[in-house]
């Protein structure tokens, strides 16, 4: 298992590295074009758009397992160890919860948009739609994968560290 979530974390960084990287080789041409040349391109602005929305969900895992994701710790910080486990397990089954939620909406709102075309592409709007349950299904997968250390609070570093996180989750 501990294999596969190093795969699994490994080809999602390079997912989001590879929209990051398309958003920047984009917009910077797009820029170059338009003030260099007078001329731009039409699906620029539009691609970009949409690969910066799957950035977002396809990185919110990974945020997730970093500790990088909005929380108010206050409260559970008052709770006992005890009860501050069994909140951080209900904090965990309610975005499961909201995720499979996002998922379905998300299919049917990429069906919806599928007999849509986008403006400058004319591709279906179903296909950026995607990222919308793809996203949550990912996110999903590295809440499961990370549920012990998340309740224990033990988020990775950030700095490509995540093989100390899967070795101590081995040793516990």
């Amino acid at each position: 298992m501990q294999r596969f979530e190093k795969a699994f974390v490994a080809a999602n960084k390079a997912v989001v590295g590879l929209l990051l990287a398309a958003i920047f080789a984009i917009v910077f041409v797009n820029v170059v074009m338009r003030y260099g040349f007078g001329r731009s391109l039409s699906w620029g602005d539009e691609i970009a758009r949409f690969l910066m929305v799957a950035g977002a969900y396809f990185g919110a895992g990974l945020a997730l397992r970093e500790g990088r994701l909005v929380s108010i710790d206050l409260f559970q910080d008052f709770l006992s160890p005890r009860a501050r486990v069994a909140l951080r397990y209900a904090i965990a089954a309610l975005m499961l919860v909201f995720m499979v939620i996002v998922i379905w909406l998300g299919v049917q709102f990429a069906a919806f948009g599928w007999n849509k075309t986008t403006m400058a592409t004319n591709m279906p709007r179903g296909i950026p739609y995607l990222a919308i349950p793809l996203g949550a299904a990912v996110f999903s997968i590295h809440m499961l994968l990370f549920l012990k250390r998340f309740v224990r609070s033990e988020f990775e570093g950030g700095d490509g560290d995540d093989d100390q996180a899967v070795e101590q989750e081995e040793a516990a």
